[in-house]
């Protein structure tokens, strides 16, 4: 579906009598019990956001706007998922829109380097493959490690130490307060070390 389609039938959405102001939670709550109101409120609370965080991934407009209209198909279908003690909406929905955009640009890469890696490995002697695999392998470990912080923890030090954002941008696009951004960070640090087995 179009972007400018499916906007267009989100607006047509819009209840007559808008006084009532329910939280996120519930917004989350009624979308997903099928409500496109509901629905249609979170999108207008969080398209620009949710925009304005994948564009800075990918940087091209056009599959940002696609990638978000991809996001917000997923709160429609994932919303029974969210869990209010694990995080905010705001938290659940930027990490859904970040991790669809590096899905997208991992998968946009994945067949033009393919035949790269293959032809250089194929060239390398032993001892380069083989620190090639090793460090493959931490990486895993890592990405196995990061799995186990809570979401705020996770999404704090990707955004943080994976894209770059300084604190207080990571405060503004999880809607997450910078002593709490602060603390998660910290606390996700430290899990992150005694998984991996890091001595301080």
């Amino acid at each position: 579906m179009h972007g400018g389609a499916q906007q267009r039938r989100l607006r047509r959405w819009r209840p007559v009598n808008e006084e009532a102001s329910p939280t996120p939670d519930e917004l989350v709550s009624l979308t997903a019990l099928g409500d496109e109101y509901a629905f249609a409120r979170l999108y207008d609370a969080f398209a620009d956001r949710i925009f304005g965080l994948v564009k800075r991934v990918m940087r091209d407009p056009s599959q940002s706007e696609e990638v978000t209209q991809e996001v917000f198909l997923e709160i429609w279908r994932t919303a029974s998922r969210f869990d209010s003690s694990r995080g905010s909406v705001a938290a659940w929905v930027m990490t859904l829109a970040h991790r669809r955009a590096v899905d997208r640009i991992r998968s946009a890469q994945a067949s033009t380097e393919r035949d790269t890696r293959v032809a250089y490995q194929e060239d390398q002697p032993f001892d380069s493959v083989s620190e090639e695999v090793t460090g493959r392998l931490e990486r895993q470990q890592v990405r196995r490690c990061l799995e186990t912080l809570t979401m705020l923890q996770h999404e704090s030090v990707k955004l943080a130490y994976y894209q770059g954002y300084t604190y207080s941008e990571v405060a503004g696009l999880l809607d997450t307060p910078l002593g709490t951004v602060k603390t998660r960070l910290r606390d996700g640090l430290i899990r992150l070390r005694d998984c991996l087995g890091v001595t301080a």
